[in-house]
């Protein structure tokens, strides 16, 4: 992936740990995210995931340990810390009563930001939101929502992105949608830090996976080396049969070519030869 490079990691974490009362929940963390780079953070629910996160953007502080981001210690430089990140949670942070260009504008504008109308319209363009600009977001899919809030999560420029579970609840269609903007915005050269549940999504985005469970890292590589972990697999030819979102995809995906909807050929059509 092309962008912004740097040897000095993005983000890192040295011996991290927290706790809630008598609950451990970070038990000396440690990993490094090199910049420009996706990095998947894998864990069940009660992991730890979001909690690392929520220190990595000082909104919490550790017990013990260290942590820097973008070369910014996160409790003595906690001011330039943030200037240097986003966050994106796990549900959509937009105004619904707002239109989508309406809330990128508002938040340029916050960032004091110069020409906002313009950065408004270059991200919407760029999140494939243009023709829906003028509409209410409430009235937005939730894969839409989804990537309005990516593309708020831009305005600034900020080096280093952290996603926490960025497609929860929504459909099949919808993780495609923000995948493919995640993709980008890792050729363009950001950082990002993502949380998931989703084994598939670390699998189709990450440059390195760690998995972190009960509060410390058990494994730290790429999905290579995360796969030589275990013996190699035995040889067997199989029928591949598609899976059900497969199915779902293709269905309800935007067609070229012949239009007629696919459940219509699914019923014993074919596609039509023009006549002569």
């Amino acid at each position: 992936m092309m962008g912004r490079m740097s040897q000095t990691p993005a983000v890192r974490v040295a011996g991290l740990t927290k706790s809630y009362g008598d609950v451990e929940v970070l038990r000396g963390v440690d990993l490094e995210v090199a910049a420009g780079r996706v990095f998947a953070l894998l864990g069940s629910n009660g992991a730890g995931k979001t909690t690392l996160i929520r220190i990595l953007a000082t909104l919490l502080r550790a017990d013990g340990g260290a942590a820097t981001v973008n070369g910014f210690d996160v409790v003595t430089q906690a001011a330039q810390v943030r200037q240097s990140i986003s966050l994106t949670g796990q549900f959509a942070a937009v105004d619904g009563v707002l239109t989508g260009r309406e809330n990128l504008v508002l938040i340029a504008t916050l960032r004091h930001l110069d020409h906002p109308g313009r950065v408004a319209d270059d991200l919407l363009a760029r999140f494939s939101l243009a023709e829906a600009g003028s509409r209410r977001v409430g009235t937005y899919s939730g894969g839409m929502c989804r990537r309005l809030d990516l593309a708020m999560s831009l305005i600034g420029n900020p080096p280093v992105i952290f996603l926490d579970e960025p497609t929860t609840g929504l459909d099949p269609q919808g993780r495609a949608e923000v995948w493919q903007a995640i993709r980008e915005l890792a050729c363009g050269g950001t950082t990002v830090l993502l949380t998931t549940q989703y084994l598939d999504e670390a699998e189709h985005l990450a440059d390195r996976i760690a998995i972190l469970h009960r509060g410390a890292i058990l494994v730290n590589g790429t999905l290579a080396e995360l796969k030589a972990l275990l013996p190699p697999a035995r040889v067997e030819y199989v029928e591949k049969q598609p899976s059900l979102e497969d199915v779902f995809l293709a269905l309800v995906a935007p067609r070229t070519g012949d239009d007629r909807p696919l459940n219509d050929m699914a019923a014993g059509g074919s596609p039509r030869t023009p006549e002569a």
